[in-house]
Order: C-alpha cells, then structure tokens, then sequence
C-alpha cells in the first residue's frame, strides 16, 4: 500500500490501482495522520482539526471514518485480526507505514540526506517530481492542512533550489536553464533563485543573459521592495564579470579529489556564520555537521575530536532546531570519546564532553539521556578549571547552563552561571561569549520578576552584538521588551493589554526567520495566554494558533474558555510532566490553573509540590521572552484547591518522565 498526499490525497495498492478512501472526511483523517509522521494523534485533535464546531456525535463519526479507512487499506485483513495500517495507541490512532510508502515522508527524507551528502541529489531529483499540485489539495479549510500546505512548499522550493546548486557546484547545471526561469517567474522574491539562475545562463555559456538577470533581480529589488541585492547576487555578478567563460565547479563536499575546503575550514565558517541568523544559521549546522562527518571518514580521531570541538557557537535555548542533526553530533562525540580513551588529551576529552552537553537539549532527551549529559557538563567544567583555559570553560559552562533546568526553582543558579561566564568573557576578549553571559543573565533576572535589571542586561547584549554581527541578539531582546510590556500592563496607568500583544507580533514576525523553529514554535500562542492570564481572562481559542509543543498543557484552558468542561477534565488528566526546560514552571502553573478550575485536587496538590522551590519566579518568565504572572499566584490557588498546602506536605508520585513525555515541546 502506497499513500500520496503531494497532491490530491489518495492511496494506491501493490498494483496501482487506487483505494476507494470514501468521503472528504475519510480522505482529511488519513492525510491528518500522514502529517503526524507516525506519531500518535488523539481523538479529541482529530475531532478539534475536522470540525471548527464538532457535532455531538463527532467521536462516533470519527470512528466510522476510521473504520472505513481501515477496510479500503486493508481489504483482506481476515476479522476480528488487529489493524495493522491505522492503529489504535492510547487515547488516539496512528498511521503505521515505512516511510518510503508515503510520498511526503520519501520527498522530507530526500531532501534532508541531501542537505548533509550532496551524492544524494539524484534521489531528491526522484523526489520533487512526486509532486501532483498542492500538498493536501483536497483538504480544504482545515487549519491544520494549510499550516502543512505552507510548510511543506516552502520545503519544496528549498529543494528545488538546492537541487540546483548542487548541480551547478558539481560543474553541471546548463540545462537547467527553463526550470529555473519559470521558479524565478512565480516566485520573484526569493533572491537565492535568481543567482541560481543566473549561474544556470553563465554555465550555458550565456554570460551576457546571466548579467541581464541580474540586472532584473537588482530592479525588480530596488524599485519593488526599496532593497539592494544581497552580498551573494553581488559577489556573482563580480565574478560573471571578470570571467570570460563559465565558472568552474565549486565542490560543496570534503571527500574525493579536488577538495578546497577541508573540515577545520568549513567549521570554522560555520561558526562564523551561525551567529547571523536566519538561512546562515541553518546552513552553518548543515555544514558543521557535513564537516563532522568528512573528519571521521579520515579515520584521524585528533582531528575529528578538534572539528566536533571547535564548533563552540553559544548556545541559548533548551530546544533544538534540529532534533536529528543535535543528536548526530551528540553520537559522533560519543563515538570519538570512546576511541580517544580514558587518557586521551584532556583539552580534546573537555571540548567533546562540552559538545554533548550542549547539543543534548533538556526538552528533546530522555531521563537517560538528561543524566549522561549533566555528567558531560560537569566533567567538562572540572577539566576546564584544572586546564585553567578561559575559553574552554565558558564552553563547558555552556554545557552546565543548558543542563541547569533539573526542577523548577533555579533561577538564582543559572544566574550565578551566567555572571561567571560573563566575567570570563569580559576578562579574557570572548565576545560572543559575553554576549552569552548577558542573555543568560537577562532570563535569570526575567525569571526573579527583576525587570530594570532584565532591562540592562538586554541593552548591554544588544551593543556587543553591533560589534560582534550577531543579528539574533536583537530578535530575543526584542521579545524581552515586549514580555516587559505585558507585565507592565497590569499596572495603574500601564500600557493596554492591546499594545503588549501587538508588541508580541512584532517580536514573533521577527523571529518567524531567525532559523530557530525550535524557540519559535509556539512562543507566539503562549505569549498571548500569558497575557490573558495576567488579566484573569480565558484562553485565546483562534483555531489557527499553532501551540507547537506546549499544546497538551493549554489544551485544558483552551477548553474550559469554550465552555467544555469534560472535555477539559481528560485533557487534564493525559498531561504528561513538563520536560525539564525553560518552560517548566510555565507548564505547571497552566496544569495548576486547570487542575484549580476543574477541583481536581491531586493534580492541584502535585503542581503545589513541584512549584514549590520556584515561589520566588514568574511563571514562563525563564526564557526572557514572555510571563504567566507570579509563580506565587498559581501555588497558592493550588494549595487552597489541594487543602491548605497538604498537599506540599505529602505530595502523591509524580508520573515518571520516561512514561509521560507527551509530545515535548533550537540553537537560540
């Protein structure tokens, strides 16, 4: 059985012949499930996604539809034998099929192998021309499928793109000439593409065709957008000029004849370019890890423990950008710890221990997996203080803030982390590093509720970063400002509610192309819940909300505001414990408020044990970014629900993390 969503939603049997899926709403459950990529979704999403106001017996009608699915995908399944397409798992369905059986999960795939490996190009090559139309063309005014339908065509022209520079880089590329002018044409503002093109024309030995699309691209800049042309289109038309015939090939990889980057050099670039934002951030981890593992095919561990060492970007966010790159890198460190041995120099042993610390994001790891990173950073920070070198220990300390999220309540530490890096930095000409130290600072004083101090810190971050290039400083300091805002909105004479949001949109339009999908992703939704809970009001409903990883713990406010209260009760009850995270006391002052508004007492009494040793922070307020209001404020309404702080006293088990992960909610 075969499954295409690029296109129409259909499904096909060994023999090509088409499954008759049924109805609208058949064909919408299965694409919904292909977008869960395997992973479970519950009944009340499904309902929530099919019906902007679900029918009374929608869970019924859900289950007819899934029933229906089961029998087109699996004619002969003999009775009464469980499905083994469209599963039952937990309080939801999954779609159970190899990857390569579904179109969009082979076009993801395709293009992610050729992001590290352009050998690969062939195979993307097989996978944008699975393309029929639009993604999901039939599922028409869900929410859920235009967020897909938008995501997966900005994928699909990324791909388009680097499809053609790999070619070009390869020294190929003169017949992609038509292709690339008709990209052009219906999407003229996107810049990379006319370069691309115009390398197309220079190879075909059309050079003066190259330099007359640039021209365009410049005019079509300037007079439309009131923008010059980037260093990129600039450089290319240098270059165009000042060569009589077609550009030699540019190899984009570190292994076979005719290397011109070897791996120090691409890391040390992409170091260089990670602190710019945006494309160059997400390229530069593309490239450091294309480096890592150019340095371990050598077969020389010294080098592959200085290349995975040497990448020291600072690192802000407890979320990666990139779950499955951060844990590759975190393996290759491992596997080159291992070969180094126990005496392997310690400078290499440190940098490596660091790597894994700061790479094994909190929200992305398993209880394991926390642990053997903690013992990273500390080990890291141990050989650092005996090597006595400064740099190396703001590296690990890196490490040690990243893993400081253990339990609520740790502001103050991280603070007394983020004023030692600061003071090494300062002391020893590590700018970036500095930069480190202030951000850090600015989300402990955020978290203490000590905004002229936040406020500070911010200012001062946002002038080293004119110094250092570093663009991303002033998309966080802006969120800072605006989470200031809101908490100044509940003062006397303080500014509306209102002006703090549309200083949230601002701070999010801004971040929405930083290349950090792992801060952003539901950032802006939890801003405004933020907000609204300042104000006693009730959650934000707009169906379109993208609430990314903290949807199970808003999910309950969300509906009690529509007045669905049972509903809300077992939602209450399927959240899982919060990943150890800058998030953490957020999510638990939401499962508080909840678990108050609903009487559930135990959970009320579970959320006062663990908030607790955070009664002096506000709630969200660890990130620097956005606040729910005093953690005091939710602890006491959870210890009056509980009775009287018993709770506190003898608190009942919390759910072990590695049974209640939920879908846990990058680089910053």
């Amino acid at each position: 059985m075969r499954i295409d969503v690029l296109g129409a939603t259909r499904a096909l049997r060994d023999d090509g012949s088409p499954a008759d899926l049924g109805g609208p709403r058949h064909r919408e459950v299965l694409g919904r499930l292909v977008a869960a990529e395997g992973r479970m979704v519950t009944t009340d999403t499904l309902v929530d996604d099919l019906w902007t106001e679900p029918p009374a017996r929608a869970v019924g009608a859900l289950r007819t539809f899934v029933a229906a699915l089961r029998r087109a995908l699996e004619p002969d399944r003999p009775p009464r034998t469980p499905p083994r397409v469209i599963v039952t798992e937990g309080p939801g369905y999954a779609l159970r099929l190899p990857r390569e059986d579904v179109d969009v999960h082979r076009f993801q795939d395709a293009l992610s192998r050729a992001r590290r490996d352009p050998e690969a190009v062939t195979d993307l090559g097989a996978a944008l021309d699975t393309w029929r139309g639009t993604a999901y063309a039939d599922v028409t005014g869900s929410a859920w499928a235009q967020r897909e339908r938008t995501r997966l065509e900005e994928l699909r022209l990324e791909g388009v793109e680097l499809r053609a520079r790999i070619l070009l880089d390869a020294g190929g590329g003169h017949d992609l000439v038509a292709a690339l002018g008709a990209h052009v044409a219906e999407h003229p503002w996107r810049e990379p593409a006319w370069g691309l093109l115009a390398r197309a024309l220079h190879r075909a030995g059309r050079r003066a065709d190259a330099l007359a699309t640039l021209r365009r691209a410049r005019a079509m800049l300037v007079d439309q957008l009131g923008l010059d042309p980037g260093p990129g289109l600039r450089r290319l038309e240098t270059d165009i000029l000042q060569e009589a015939g077609p550009p030699e090939a540019a190899p984009t990889t570190w292994t076979g004849h005719g290397v011109r980057l070897g791996p120090r050099t691409t890391v040390d670039l992409a170091r260089t370019l990670a602190l710019a934002g945006g494309d160059a951030l997400v390229h530069s981890r593309r490239d450091r890890l294309a480096a890592v593992q150019a340095a371990e095919r050598t077969g020389d561990i010294a080098l592959t423990a200085r290349i995975i060492g040497a990448y020291d970007v600072p690192a802000l966010w407890s979320r990666a950008d990139d779950p499955e790159q951060s844990r590759a890198v975190v393996a290759a460190a491992e596997r080159t710890l291992a070969a180094l041995g126990s005496d392997g120099p310690a400078d290499l042993v440190a940098r490596l221990l660091a790597t894994i610390a700061t790479e094994s994001r909190s929200a992305d790891q398993s209880e394991t997996e926390l642990r053997r990173a903690r013992q990273a950073a500390g080990r890291a920070e141990e050989l650092a203080r005996d090597l006595a070198d400064p740099a190396l220990l703001a590296f690990a300390l890196n490490g040690v803030f990243l893993q400081s999220f253990t339990r609520p309540g740790l502001a103050a530490a991280r603070e007394r982390t983020g004023a030692e890096i600061l003071d090494l930095a300062t002391r020893h000409e590590l700018p970036n590093f500095a930069v480190l130290g202030r951000l850090v600072r600015l989300q402990s004083a955020s978290a203490l509720g000590d905004l002229d101090a936040a406020a500070l810190h911010a200012d001062a971050a946002d002038q080293l970063a004119a110094t250092t290039e570093a663009s991303l400083v002033r998309v966080l300091t802006g969120w800072f400002r605006a989470r200031a805002t809101a908490a100044r909105s509940t003062e006397p004479g303080g500014p509306a509610p209102a002006t703090a949001a549309a200083h949230y949109r601002v701070a999010d339009d801004a971040l929405r192309t930083a290349g950090m999908p792992g801060l952003h992703r539901g950032l802006f939704p939890l801003a405004l819940l933020g907000l609204r809970l300042l104000h006693d009001r009730p959650a934000p409903t707009d169906p379109h909300l993208d609430w990314g990883p903290y949807r199970p713990w808003a999910r309950p406010l969300v509906l009690l505001a529509q007045d669905r209260t049972e509903e809300a009760r077992t939602a209450l009850a399927a959240v899982p414990e919060p990943p150890r995270d800058h998030m953490q006391e957020a999510m638990w002052c939401l499962t508080a408020r909840a678990a108050v508004r609903l009487d559930e007492r135990g959970i009320a009494a579970r959320a006062a044990a663990v908030l607790h040793d955070a009664r002096e922070e506000h709630a969200g307020a660890a990130c620097g970014m956005l606040t729910l209001g005093p953690v005091a404020r939710y602890l006491e309404e959870a210890r009056a629900c509980a009775g009287a702080g018993r709770a506190t006293r003898t608190p009942p088990a919390a759910p072990s993390r590695s049974a209640s992960r939920g879908n846990p909610p990058g680089r910053a």
